[in-house]
């Protein structure tokens, strides 16, 4: 993928053809289980944003990346055990169906942690607007 990418309909038009069905249906599930997530590409992937970054997905040679912070890999760190990954990534591979209603928890268990953490903060400037006026 190049840097002229700035939608995730071009991501998807310039993927492999392949790919194209698998990420239609990422984009879907996501969707769905954030309707107030905007879309954007961010590290050259389609990224689903919601009081900051969501969650990403990519298609590389042999899998699907999926990277849903730290945290939501954490938070399903079990049922996320028999597929590759690291700190902040998961791989699906290719040749397996995406486990769609996995996909769909996570991000809608990422969706409430950013709502939380945007509450959080707007409490914490409200806090320091009025030790302010004190």
């Amino acid at each position: 993928m190049d840097n002229s990418i700035t939608t995730i309909d071009q991501y998807i038009a310039m993927a492999e053809e392949e790919d194209r069905e698998a990420l239609k249906e990422f984009r879907r599930v996501i969707h769905e289980a954030a309707p107030d997530a905007t879309e954007k590409i961010s590290y050259q992937m389609p990224t689903f944003y919601l009081h900051g970054n969501l969650v990403h997905f990519a298609a590389f040679k042999g899998h699907y990346g999926f990277y849903p912070a730290p945290t939501g890999i954490e938070a399903f760190k079990e049922d996320l055990s028999k597929y590759k990954g690291s700190k902040g990534a998961i791989q699906f591979p290719k040749d397996k169906p995406l486990p769609i209603e996995l996909i769909e928890r996570i991000v809608k268990f990422r969706v409430l942690e950013n709502i939380r953490a945007n509450e959080e903060k707007k409490a914490r400037k409200k806090k320091a607007k009025t030790d302010e006026v004190k």
